[in-house]
């Protein structure tokens, strides 16, 4: 007899144990409100202009694309300018030391 009433005890203290930890469950938002900010943040960086506003009105035509074509296949197209991403910083070093 003592070991049933040992047993209940023992589940009694795992229901009140249970029931405490779904009190945060019920009454709180799950888990961090700023989870995934950074992936929000890094995403919103790599859009330059949603809404881009252009000097001039783009023209978006079917026979401008076929000049635009024309104009590849015989290689009168302007090569891009090349830009440097890194650049290489000279720089030295005295060395000399001695020993004994």
């Amino acid at each position: 007899m003592n070991i049933d009433r040992a047993r209940r005890a023992a589940l009694f203290a795992g229901i009140l144990a249970l029931a405490g930890c779904t009190h945060n469950l019920i009454t709180e938002q799950p888990g961090d409100l700023a989870f995934g900010e950074a992936n929000r943040q890094t995403m919103m960086a790599q859009v330059v202009d949603p809404d881009p506003v252009y000097d001039q009105p783009q023209v978006y035509s079917g026979d401008h694309a076929a000049q635009a074509v024309e104009a590849y296949r015989k290689g009168a197209v302007k090569e891009p300018e090349r830009l440097k991403t890194t650049s290489a910083i000279g720089g030295g070093s005295g060395g000399g030391g001695g020993g004994n």
